[in-house]
């Protein structure tokens, strides 16, 4: 029983990294949304999409979700008007990173369930042990 408790919570456990990492992510596109280039023509903060895989555990036998990478979020610049800005084009417009906050509060949200609901895991998985403990003395 012991070790089915230590793969349960090996699992949560590598899930807890993979969104403590996805929030890590998403807290630094948040932090960047209004982050321009210094200078015209300049690129301005892109944001990070974070990607997960699944890994086989031979010590466990399971399937553990683990963090793939993070790769930049392809998507346009949103084009702000700005003439005095030291980043404007020629025709006063500044390049503006593409994050979207309501879009990564959103995503925030996801990742603070899905941490909550591993958290739920281990913590069943060790009231159901303590449970079988206490029937058995």
């Amino acid at each position: 029983m012991s070790d089915t408790n230590n793969e349960i919570t090996a699992i949560a456990g590598a899930a807890l990294r993979a969104q403590r990492e996805r929030i890590k992510v998403i807290a630094e596109n948040i932090a960047n949304a209004n982050t321009t280039a210094t200078g015209p023509g300049q690129k301005p903060y892109q944001r990070q999409i974070i990607t997960f895989k699944n890994e086989y555990d031979k010590a466990t036998g399971a399937s553990m979700v683990k963090t793939n990478g993070v790769r930049l979020d392809t998507s346009d610049f949103v084009k702000k008007f700005d003439p005095s800005h030291p980043a404007a084009d020629a025709q006063g417009y500044v390049m503006m990173p593409n994050v979207n906050p309501l879009v990564e509060m959103m995503d925030m949200g996801d990742a603070n369930r899905a941490y909550q609901a591993n958290l739920g895991v281990i913590e069943a998985s060790r009231s159901m042990v303590q449970h079988t403990i206490s029937i058995l003395q």
